[in-house]
C-alpha cells in the first residue's frame, strides 16, 4: 500500500507499505523501511533519509533497524490517521560488493564502539571519519544490512492535519520484550543536500557540517530549513525523552538530516508533534527558527 497525504501549497508526505526499503538507488539505506517522505510539488526532499517516525532499538552497542512496513488508513474528519507497524529485524554489516558481510565479532564490537565515541566526541568526529572512509577504500567495504534473527514489532500511530502542517506521531512500545531493547529512538529525517540549515528558539543557528552528527537539543523547538525550496520542520521537547539532531553528506553515500527522539523502552509510550512549515520572507537565511509560514494557523 502506498499513501500520499495533500498538506498545503504543494507540499505532501508519502509512505511506502507492505515491503521492504524504497530509498533511492545507491544508498544502503536502501534496505530499511522508511516514514513518511516530504515532498515539494513533484521533488521527494528525502534523499537518503528515512522519513518522518520512523523506530530504531539499541541493545547496549547494537542498533535493530526496521526491514519491514505495514501501514492501515483510516479518515478521521478533514485528517488522516495511519497506523504503521514496522518489523525491527535487520542490523548494519560491512560487505565487499558481490560477497557475504564480513562475520567478526570484534570487527563488530569495534564499529559499533567508535560509532558511540564518534556521537559523545564531536573533536574527534572528523578523524574518525576520515579512518572509516580510508578502510572503506582500502578494503573495498560497502554498507549493507541483514537479517538480525527473530525480529519485533513496533507500532507507530501518524495523525496528519494536512491544511495546518501538523504531525502528530504516537509510539507504543510496551509489547517490546522486557529483556531486549534497552532505548527506543524514533528518527526523523529527510535529505541533507536539501534541508542544510538548523536553527533553534534559543537563537542557535548553524549550517552544513557544523551541524554536527549527533548532538543533543537544548532548546525548547527546533528545525531544519530548506533555504532553497523555503520548507522547514520542526520539533519540541518531550517529557521522558532526549531530542538531538544531526546531519551527514558523504559522497553519494551518507545524506540524511534531521532529528531523533531518544527515550528508555521501560517508558513503553511517547508522542509528539512534528511541523512542517513554509518560510514566508523573501531571503530565508533571516528567518527564524520559527518561521512565519503559509499554512493555517
Amino acid at each position: 500500500m502506498s499513501l500520499v497525504a495533500p498538506l498545503f501549497d504543494g507540499l505532501s508526505l508519502g509512505l511506502a507499505g507492505d515491503g521492504d526499503g524504497d530509498a533511492p538507488a545507491g544508498f544502503a539505506t536502501g534496505r530499511l523501511a522508511r516514514g513518511l517522505l516530504l515532498r515539494d510539488n513533484e521533488c521527494e526532499l528525502a534523499e537518503e533519509g528515512v522519513g518522518f517516525g520512523v523506530p530504531i532499538l539499541k541493545r547496549g552497542l547494537e542498533t535493530i533497524f526496521p526491514g519491514r512496513l505495514a501501514v492501515a488508513e483510516r479518515k478521521t474528519g478533514s485528517g488522516r490517521t495511519i497506523s504503521a507497524t514496522f518489523d525491527l529485524n535487520l542490523v548494519e554489516r560491512l560487505a565487499t560488493p558481490g560477497s557475504r558481510s564480513l562475520s567478526s565479532p570484534a570487527l563488530y564490537t569495534a564499529k559499533n564502539a567508535l560509532a558511540a565515541l564518534h556521537r559523545r566526541a564531536p573533536v574527534l568526529r572528523a578523524p574518525l571519519t576520515g579512518i572509516s572512509s580510508a578502510l572503506r577504500r582500502s578494503f573495498g567495504w560497502v554498507t549493507t544490512f541483514e537479517e538480525a534473527g527473530e525480529g519485533v514489532r513496533l507500532t507507530l500511530t501518524y495523525t496528519i492535519a494536512g491544511a495546518r502542517g501538523r504531525l502528530q506521531v504516537a509510539v507504543d512500545a510496551t509489547a517490546l520484550p522486557a529483556d531486549g531493547a534497552t532505548t527506543v529512538v524514533v528518527m526523523n529525517e529527510q535529505g541533507a543536500g536539501a534541508f542544510d540549515c538548523y536553527r533553534d528558539s534559543s537563537g542557535g543557528a548553524l549550517r552544513g557540517a557544523a551541524i554536527g552528527t549527533w548532538d543533543e537539543v537544548a532548546a525548547a523547538r527546533a528545525s531544519f530549513v530548506c533555504e532553497a525550496r523555503r520548507v522547514a520542520f520542526s520539533l519540541g521537547q518531550v517529557a521522558g525523552a532526549r531530542l538531538y539532531r544531526g546531519r551527514e553528506l558523504i559522497g553519494s553515500r551518507v545524506a540524511w538530516a534531521g532529528f531523533g527522539y531518544s527515550f528508555p523502552a521501560a517508558l513503553g509510550t511517547m508522542a509528539y508533534e512534528l511541523r512542517i512549515e513554509r518560510l514566508t520572507e523573501a531571503d530565508p537565511a533571516r528567518a527564524s527558527a520559527l518561521p512565519t509560514t503559509a499554512a493555517a494557523p
